[in-house]
């Protein structure tokens, strides 16, 4: 959980950014450990690491991950 709480706040200097999937898990990511999610208004589910989440999405025939930080109007969903 902490080394992908970590690799999460390392790639994710702006509060929402997109990266290959395959940079997060060589660098030591593994999906699987989350401590929470949230679901948006359009059904996507993002999985948590503490306040850093990502969403894994396929654009152009590859894997990406949306990283975002939690925000206050996340509570109210």
């Amino acid at each position: 959980m902490k080394l992908n709480r970590r690799i999460l706040k390392e790639y994710n200097k702006g509060g929402k950014v997109t990266v290959r999937k395959e940079v997060l898990i060589k660098e030591g990511f593994n999906p699987k450990y989350f401590t929470h999610y949230w679901k948006n208004d359009k059904g996507q589910v993002y999985l948590f690491c503490y306040e850093f989440g990502f969403l894994l999405l396929q654009e152009h025939g590859k894997d990406k991950y949306v990283l975002v930080k939690w925000q206050p109007y996340m509570e109210q969903s």
